[in-house]
């Protein structure tokens, strides 16, 4: 029976390396869209539901604590590699181990708390979105200077200030329908791992 306290081994840490990789290209593939400014609010849709599958895939093969917690945080710090800034960091570490809580509470093999702990997993990406909330005008400017005024103005319409909970809350719903297409694509998987 995995615990809190349950001690992670080489092959979990290469499970997490290796999902944390393919998690991160899918998002990535969908972030090269960002160059379109109504996309950029868009990913909180996108990403979830796409990162769906690799992450149920994961889950399969998961059934320890802090191993989604440690994904989430590959994944945030990842994001602050390519210039997306800390917040990730922080989100990914707070909403990996909630989502690691969930997953813990059904022992890693409930498909509907599979299904939710990917909801709560998947609103790490508000951190992507945090600048714009939080030191606002300076990230802006920022736009500006690489991408011109006219995609920085597009944008900042795109991302009003009362939009921060709704992309939260969207992150979050889009994860469960991300969570629903995963466990039906990777059905096989599931039944092999023993989760109902």
């Amino acid at each position: 029976m995995s615990g809190l306290g349950s001690k992670l081994e080489g092959k979990d840490l290469v499970t997490v390396g290796i999902y944390s990789v393919v998690y991160f290209v899918s998002m990535m593939v969908v972030a090269f869209l960002g160059f379109i400014p109504i996309f950029i609010p868009l990913l909180a849709v996108l990403v979830p539901v796409l990162g769906g599958i690799p992450f149920m895939l994961f889950i399969s093969k998961t059934n320890k604590f802090w191993m989604v917690t440690l994904l989430s945080l590959i994944n945030g710090i990842l994001m602050f590699i390519t210039g997306m800034g800390y917040f990730s960091i922080v989100t990914g570490l707070i909403f990996g181990f909630i989502s690691d809580l969930v997953f813990k509470s059904a022992e890693y093999k409930d498909k509907k708390k599979c299904i939710l702990g990917y909801g709560v997993f998947s609103m790490w990406l508000f951190g992507n979105f945090m600048p714009f909330y939080i030191g606002r005008e300076a990230q802006f400017s920022m736009l500006v200077k690489g991408y011109g005024q006219e995609y920085a103005l597009a944008l900042e319409k795109f991302m009003p200030v009362w939009g921060a909970p709704i992309l939260l809350l969207a992150s979050f719903v889009f994860g469960i329908l991300g969570g629903v297409i995963g466990t039906r694509a990777c059905k096989k998987h599931f039944k092999r791992a023993g989760i109902a």
